[in-house]
Order: C-alpha cells, then structure tokens, then sequence
C-alpha cells in the first residue's frame, strides 16, 4: 500500500507594520520586496490589508517569514532602507541560521540584522558595510587579528572590505599610514613592451585599488595624503626590505605571489600594524612551475595564533547575480576535470601493472 506524505500542521501569523514605517518602505516600490518574499516562501499565502500582514502555510515557514519580518523591522529602524538584494539575503541568512550552519559549515549565531546593519565607512552619503554572514565574520576577524588572510572567489569583496577597514583604522587614528599593494606578475612578459616608464607601465594593475579608494575618500584629499606618504600604493617588489610599523597593510591578488615572496611580505610586518591578505586560489596567473604563496601558506599558518584565515564563497559574490552562477559552474567544470584526470591516472597505473 502507498502512503502519502504526511502533510505539515498549516500555521497562520499576523503582524502589524508600526505607523512609523510607511507601507512602501516594507513592501517596496510597486510592492517589488513583497514579490521576493512570496518567490522566495511558494507554499505560504502572504496578505496585506493596510498596515496588516498575515501570513499561512506550513509551521516552520510561517515562522521564518514572521522572523523576517521582525529582521527587516530592526533594519529599517535604524533609516537604513531594504533593497531587493537585502531581503534575498537575509532570507538566505534566516535559513542558513533554521539549519544552525552556514555555507562553511559554521555554528551560526548572527541574524541578518547584525550583517546588514554594521556600518564600516561613510562618505559621501554613501556607507560601506558588509551583506553576507561570511563578509560580517571577515571584517570582525580584521578586528580581531593582527594579520587576516581574505580567501575567495573574485566578487565576494574581500579587497574592497579590507580596504574600507584600512580606511576606517587611519580615520580613527589607530594607525599612521595605509600600504596597498599587488604582485605585477599578471603583466608576465608583456610589461617590458607598455609604454612610458617604470611607474606607467606598473600603473595598470593597481588601477583597481586606486579605484576603490576614491569611493572611501573625497578625490581631491587622496594626493595629498599619497604625497605625504600617508597613502601609499606601490607594487609588492618595493615592501622587500622594510619594516612597516603603525600601518595597515592589505596584499591584493596574493595567489600570484611565490612562496619566497609571502614569507617576505608577512616578515615586513612591524609593531603596531594590521595585515590583510586577499586573494583567490583558483585563479593562479603565476608561470608553471611556480607554487602560489597563498595555497602554501595555509599549510604552514593555519594553527599560528593571531593570524585569521577567513574563507569566502559564491554566495557571498556581491556583484551582479550572474557573477555567483559563473563562479560555480567554473567550480564545477573543474571539479569534473580532476575527476577525469584522476580516472586516466588510476586506469593507467592499472594498465602498467
């Protein structure tokens, strides 16, 4: 005999949207967040009459919608409005928080309220904070530790982050100086043929922090703080021999570093200083042959007290929505690759045998 599923007991929820919320800043332009909220809970009948919302369906996702609900309430307290982006976000972190572990496999405690409410940096009417429960746990390792390792796939913003951590630390004067720099080993070959000179031809692949820094600080101030020194953005070959006291330090691309080239970046760190350290595994430009420093060293510093290793994922890619499929169908295709090269290799040594 075939049994049916046993179908969940329906719950129904009400909840009243304070008068102090306009309608429009819960639901939405053209009710645009209401319509991400009912995509995203398919088996829930959503209602809204006046400032009213109910909601019914199965136990477990009437209480999810009821929790964020109360989410997007603590955000909008604090006159920070609620984008399409943040709702799908918080659904994700609510989730994740229902299951008790995030995309890592960690205990998950913070609510989507902590993420998106944790101001970093503010300028020119506009605030950079973190909006994934991997990006919050990063920026509060940068806190934490004295030397940060940001892992993860291009779009997760460990760069841009660790950037606005520096930005903040020389704001509140709790160091002198800010260093950025890049290996220029992506140029290979081809930087002996670019015009102009040295710094011209070097000027290129640190565009991307200069970029980044003139949505932290007003343009006008960023050459005079780089001509003082206060700012100082220079290729990873000009750290060797220098000790970099009451700095913040951020090492971008570090993938394309050798392992003789970490161990002299992490051995310039001087007293009173901060480094951090991004970078993504997978995508290694350095020649063949060559080991990156940055899949070596969580080897070799994985249990050193004071150093964070923080890791990142797809999920966390804030870039355009498309970014995150890319980056796991590239994921996969490796993925399957090594299986087959790992099949060949198996099948062979059983033919030589």
């Amino acid at each position: 005999m075939t049994q049916t599923p046993t179908q969940q007991p329906q719950a129904r929820a009400e909840f009243k949207i304070p008068a102090s919320h306009p309608m429009v800043m819960v639901l939405g332009s053209g009710d645009a967040l209401l319509r991400v909220i009912e995509e995203a809970f398919p088996a829930a009948d959503i209602h809204v009459r006046g400032n009213q919302i109910s909601a019914t369906g199965e136990r477990a996702e009437v209480a999810l919608i009821q929790r964020l609900f109360d989410q997007m309430m603590l955000v909008l307290r604090t006159g920070q409005p609620m984008t399409e982006d943040a709702v799908e976000r918080s659904i994700a972190m609510l989730r994740a928080n229902g299951n008790g572990k995030g995309a890592n496999g960690e205990a998950v405690t913070e609510t989507p309220a902590d993420v998106l409410t944790q101001n970093i940096l503010s300028n020119r009417g506009r605030t950079i904070r973190p909006k994934t429960l991997n990006q919050k746990r990063y920026v509060d390792a940068i806190d934490k530790n004295t030397v940060v390792f940001g892992i993860g796939p291009a779009g997760t913003g460990k760069t841009y982050l660790a950037m606005a951590k520096a930005v903040q630390a020389l704001q509140s004067k709790q160091v002198d100086r800010i260093i950025l720099t890049r290996p220029a080993v992506e140029a290979g070959e081809r930087l002996g043929f670019l015009p102009g000179t040295l710094f011209d031809k070097i000027d290129p692949y640190l565009r991307p922090l200069y970029d980044a820094l003139h949505d932290m600080l007003d343009p006008e101030t960023i050459p005079r703080l780089m001509a003082a020194g206060t700012i100082e953005v220079a290729p990873l070959a000009y750290m060797r021999g220098r000790t970099l006291n009451s700095a913040f330090v951020v090492l971008d691309e570090a993938q394309n570093t050798s392992t003789e080239q970490m161990k002299m970046f992490l051995t310039r760190l001087g007293f009173d200083s901060k480094i951090v350290i991004t970078g993504d595994v997978t995508q290694v430009d350095l020649p063949n042959g060559t080991k990156s420093g940055l899949r070596q060293v969580q080897d070799i510093l994985g249990d050193v007290p004071d150093i964070h290793f923080s890791r990142l994922t797809s999920e966390d890619v804030v870039r355009h929505k498309l970014v995150g499929r890319i980056v796991d169908a590239y994921e996969q295709y490796d993925s399957r690759i090594e299986q087959s090269r790992n099949e060949q290799q198996g099948r062979g040594g059983a033919t030589g045998k």
